[in-house]
């Protein structure tokens, strides 16, 4: 099965599963999941051509093994994550910038976890990048642990198993075989929507915020000096 390379050929699925198989796999969702470095790997569609190619017969393995080996891998993979943010603590805040790590992914994650709380493990298996920087800002901000292992393991199993057989439901469709291509941009296309939605949700409450601080500051009497009614009938009884 030759598909479109989404990017350099080390990032397309099918070569990445071709070349290094089921263990390429587990190590992709293992990073992925919690580690620094892993932010950048195509989870979603590896995922998803993964369970593709084992109902086609070209991954021979049974897929229920597939599917438990990916979802240990990938609350292991967030374990890491977890354990490595109770370590580094807010050191991990001021880390300068460089090629693979950028402090607007910390950034972005910590405003994530703190707006979903504990459920967002498992919303943020479904956002790329967002997935590998949570469970490191959870362990930052010494979530409680079990607590996180619950919500770990549901988030690993709905992403990790969940995005594995929907590849090996869909790969029984024949249109969906043939057009293995356009699915994989699909994938990729939808898992990048939460971020587009959270980008214009938050550019859209700036734009109230910095509108509503404008009104206020246009709004007669709002001045320091104080020349509402109250204050002016302070005033006159004052004098009095």
């Amino acid at each position: 099965m030759n598909t479109l390379a989404l990017g350099p050929s080390w990032l397309d699925p099918d070569y990445l599963i071709n070349t290094f198989g089921l263990p390429g796999v587990l190590l992709i969702v293992f990073a992925e999941s919690g580690l620094l470095i892993g932010f950048f790997l195509p989870g979603d569609s590896i995922l998803f051509t993964t369970g593709l190619l084992v109902t086609t017969g070209q991954l021979r393995y049974p897929l229920w093994l597939v599917c438990l080996l990916i979802g240990l891998a990938a609350i292991i993979g967030d374990q890491v994550g977890y354990l490595f943010g109770r370590k580094v603590g807010p050191s991990l805040f001021n880390r300068p910038d460089s090629k693979l790590f950028k402090q607007e992914n910390v950034e972005k994650a910590h405003e994530f976890f703190e707006k979903y709380g504990p459920k967002s493990l498992v919303l943020a298996r479904f956002v790329p990048v967002i997935r590998t920087f949570t469970p490191i800002i959870a362990g930052v901000s010494r979530m409680n642990y079990r607590s996180f292992l619950i919500f770990n393991i549901v988030g690993g199993v709905l992403w990790g198993v969940g995005v594995t057989v929907l590849g090996a439901v869909l790969g029984k469709i024949e249109f969906v075989h043939q057009n293995i291509e356009a699915i994989l941009v699909l994938i990729v296309l939808v898992s990048v929507v939460p971020i587009a939605i959270e980008f214009l949700r938050a550019r859209s409450k700036s734009k109230k915020a910095a509108a509503n601080r404008v009104d206020d500051e246009e709004r007669p009497g709002s001045g320091p000096s104080g020349s509402s009614p109250a204050g002016r009938r302070g005033g006159r009884h004052a004098k009095r």
